[in-house]
């Protein structure tokens, strides 16, 4: 498997097919799974069998169908809120390196305040007054992970900004956002999408661990880390229904890694002309 020039190594393959499995689980899934996602089908926690590839949970609804929906709930949430990080890490930071004085010391120390606060208990304080809704969940975790995408976009900025061809862009006259988004962005892009991955895997089990909380995806909604609370009790029983959504949990963040290794190796390695020197 070769991408961009690079050519992946086994580990890296593996990584790729499993997030490609997921991700197409989450997006056409729900299409061909067997049952409604709150439908119940069966008695508490029924055994494996043709009718439920996966058995049933603590309420007599198919495990499998449930697993698939849940993908699409754990994995879109932790995307979008990935996204909304960088969206709002990547243009603070940059205009807090390229403006410097006043906005970068603001910015940065709002930024160390909110740091200061664990994330967990920042984010149990702001679900406990707004609410559990998806869209407060998404911004909620959106805006908390923003501050570390806000950290290394400032560093790279700050790095690209005295090169000569930033300088040079000044001296023309180049506006702010111009700088940013053709001299800057493009250069620090390599990293960015590295830490892409680092941040989804952690937005990831966030979710998934607030849900486990039971602060995070509400019911009647399926999602792996609400799964692995309300089945908990047939661990009791030696039934392996709380094991299956920790499974895929632990699985997609080993995938994400694996590719997010091959891709900061690929970010470090010299290029053709510096290796030859």
């Amino acid at each position: 498997m070769n991408i961009l020039g690079h050519r992946a190594p086994p580990t890296a393959q593996i990584g790729l097919l499993i997030v490609v499995f997921f991700l197409l689980t989450a997006l056409i899934g729900p299409w061909f799974a067997p049952y409604g996602q709150s439908q119940s089908v069966g008695d508490t926690w029924a055994p494996v069998s043709a009718k439920m590839w996966l058995g049933a949970d603590q309420i007599g609804r198919d495990m499998l169908t449930r697993l698939i929906y849940g993908a699409r709930m754990t994995i879109g949430i932790a995307a979008a809120c990935t996204l909304l990080s960088f969206f709002i890490g990547i243009t603070l930071g940059f205009i807090a390196a390229v403006m410097g004085s006043w906005v970068d010391t603001l910015l940065s120390r709002l930024v160390d305040v909110i740091l200061s606060i664990p994330p967990l208990i920042l984010a149990l304080i702001v679900l406990g007054v707004f609410g559990s809704s998806i869209p407060v969940l998404i911004i909620t975790i959106g805006i908390i992970d923003s501050t570390k995408v806000f950290r290394l976009a400032r560093a790279l900025g700050m790095n690209i900004t005295v090169l000569d061809y930033v300088e040079v862009a000044r001296m023309r006259g180049e506006g702010l956002w111009w700088i940013i988004r053709s001299e800057i962005m493009p250069n620090a892009m390599a990293p960015l999408v590295s830490e892409f991955g680092l941040r989804f895997c952690f937005n990831f089990l966030f979710v998934a661990s607030l849900s486990f909380l039971g602060i995070g995806v509400q019911p009647p909604y399926a999602d792996w880390g609400g799964m692995v609370r309300e089945n908990a009790g047939a661990i009791n029983f030696g039934l392996f229904a709380p094991l299956y959504p920790a499974i895929a949990i632990a699985m997609l963040t080993v995938g994400v890694n694996l590719v997010v290794d091959w891709l900061l190796s690929i970010d470090a390695r010299p290029s053709g002309a510096q290796a030859e020197m």
